[in-house]
C-alpha cells in the first residue's frame, strides 16, 4: 500500500523537553487514519510537524515522494496538504463563499497589478473562484449559507465551512484536528459520514487527532497512539480497543468512554 504522506523518526524537542520521541508514521492513500492519546501526549506537537508550523528537532516529513520537512506553511498548503483547527478559525466578517475564496489565492495566476486593473483575465479567475468556491459550500452542506458572515452560522455549519475552505486548496491530504469537538452525539454521526464523502468525493487521505472515541473507532481505518510523546500502539480500531497498553495509557477505567 502507497503512503500518500511519510514521516520517519520525528523528535521535537523543546529546550530540555521531548514533546515527541522519534515517531514514524504514514497516512496510506485513500485511508482515514487518527491519531490519538492522552492531553500532552505530542499529538498536536506531531500535526503541527505535518504542516510546517513546528521544524522537527530531527526526521522528515516526505509527501508525493519529495522531502517537504524545511518547508514553510504556505509552500506544504500550496503543494496538497490542507488542516482544520481545533479552535475554529475563520474570518467571522467575511461571508461563507469569501473565507473559501480566501483559501484559493495560491491557486490562481492574477497578480497585484492584474486585480487592481480589474483586466479581463482576473475578472474571468475571480468569476471561476467563486462558482467553486459554491460548489465547495454546497458539498458540505451550506451552500444556502453563502453569502452569511461566517461569524452567524451554527457550530457545526462553521465545521463544515472549515473543511470547505481546506478543499478549496486542492489537498491529496486533509488533516482534521478535532473536527468533532463541541458537537453534540448526533452532530458526530452525521459528521462521520461526511468525512466518508470527503474522502470518497474529493480523493483525498484523511488523517484525524480526535477525542471521541465513537468517532474514532467508528471512521478510522488505522488507529495510531502517542503518550508522552511515543508511539506505543498502531492497528486497526479492534486491536486498539483490546491493547491493554492504551487501555491504561489512554482510553482509562472503561473502553470507549470519551476522553
Amino acid at each position: 500500500m502507497t503512503s500518500a504522506l511519510l514521516a520517519e523518526n520525528i523528535t521535537v524537542k523543546f529546550g530540555g523537553l521531548t514533546a515527541v520521541n522519534s515517531v514514524t508514521f504514514d497516512i496510506p492513500t485513500g485511508k482515514i487514519v487518527s491519531l490519538i492519546g492522552p492531553n500532552g501526549a505530542g499529538k498536536t506537537t506531531f500535526f503541527n510537524v505535518l504542516t510546517g508550523l513546528y521544524k522537527p528537532t530531527s526526521g522528515s516529513v516526505v509527501f508525493d515522494g519529495e522531502d517537504i520537512t524545511a518547508r514553510p506553511p504556505h509552500k506544504i498548503a500550496a503543494s496538497g496538504i490542507a488542516r482544520t483547527f481545533q479552535n475554529i478559525r475563520l474570518f467571522g466578517l467575511m461571508t461563507a463563499e469569501e473565507n473559501v475564496m480566501v483559501a484559493m489565492h495560491s491557486h490562481l495566476k492574477s497578480g497585484i497589478l492584474a486585480t487592481i486593473l480589474r483586466t479581463p483575465g482576473q475578472r474571468k479567475e475571480e468569476k471561476e473562484s467563486r462558482e467553486t468556491a459554491r460548489e465547495l459550500l454546497n458539498f458540505v452542506g451550506i451552500g444556502k449559507w453563502a453569502g452569511e458572515y461566517a461569524r452567524n452560522l451554527s457550530y457545526g455549519d462553521q465545521r463544515r465551512l472549515e473543511v470547505a475552505r481546506a478543499l478549496a486548496l486542492k489537498p491529496k491530504v486533509l488533516l482534521l484536528d478535532e473536527p468533532t469537538a463541541g458537537m453534540n452525539p448526533q452532530e458526530s454521526r452525521t459528521f462521520i459520514e461526511f468525512v466518508y464523502r470527503v474522502r470518497d468525493e474529493q480523493n483525498v487521505s484523511i488523517l484525524l487527532i480526535e477525542h471521541d472515541m465513537s468517532v474514532v473507532m467508528s471512521v478510522s481505518e488505522r488507529v495510531t497512539v502517542l503518550d508522552q510523546g511515543e508511539k506505543i500502539a498502531e492497528g486497526s480500531p479492534e486491536e486498539i480497543k483490546s491493547n491493554q497498553r492504551v487501555i491504561e495509557a489512554y482510553l482509562g477505567k472503561a473502553k470507549g468512554e470519551r476522553a
